[in-house]
């Protein structure tokens, strides 16, 4: 009985290291690509980075189902709204509707926590966005089961006017540092990279 109320109280959620940067160029989104449920690994290639516009895009970590669903649904929000603006919907729009759709689950909300990143007409942005939608802007971030090792890089290293490519070099370092001491996060990360001229998928395996 002790146990399973000790279950109960705790249960197993899913781990990651989700990481997103502002750079001069645009803005690095990444996340390691290992799904967990407590001990057990499920895949070595999950996908937590997604595209909602040409020039704004997600990280996650969670829930991968959450995820996707919050994904596709703010991606066809996002495409409305340029069809009835007649123009690009700004990177705060996108985190708005994100917001709005995390809020209004509140009573059963979805399991993720969100980096939304782009660059729009006033240059590049990211915000991050807990389970029930709060938005936090800030220059880096990071969420998940590896958040707090993966922090400690970028605080240590950040510094204004990071190439795209150093950036992305940064940001590799701090999810390998999270990978070498979180259990449920690991098997290489994928990159978001999105700049002007549009966002560019990398993935890199560890060697």
């Amino acid at each position: 009985m002790e146990n399973e109320s000790m279950a109960r109280e705790f249960p197993y959620l899913p781990g990651a290291t989700t990481v997103g940067m502002v750079c001069k160029e645009g803005v690095v989104l990444a996340s390691e690509k290992r799904v967990a449920y407590g001990y057990l690994v499920l895949s070595k290639a999950g996908k937590k980075v997604f595209k909602i516009t040409d020039k704004v895009g997600a990280a996650c970590a969670g829930l991968v189902g959450d995820m996707q669903i919050l994904a596709r649904e703010a991606a066809a929000y996002a495409n409305l709204h340029s069809l009835e603006c007649g123009r690009p919907i700004s990177v705060n729009a996108v985190a708005k509707i994100v917001a709005n759709l995390l809020f209004e689950r509140r009573l059963s909300p979805l399991l993720t926590q969100t980096i939304i990143g782009g660059v729009d007409g006033e240059g590049p942005h990211l915000y991050v966005l807990d389970p029930l939608g709060s938005i936090i802007p800030d220059k880096y971030a990071s969420v998940g089961s590896g958040a707090e090792i993966a922090t400690g890089i970028l605080e240590a290293n950040y510094k204004d006017g990071l190439s795209i490519e150093e950036a992305k070099e940064l940001v590799f370092r701090s999810i390998r540092a999270a990978v070498s001491r979180d259990v449920q996060s690991g098997d290489g990360v994928d990159f978001l990279l999105i700049t002007n001229d549009g966002t560019k998928e990398e993935s890199v395996e560890f060697r």
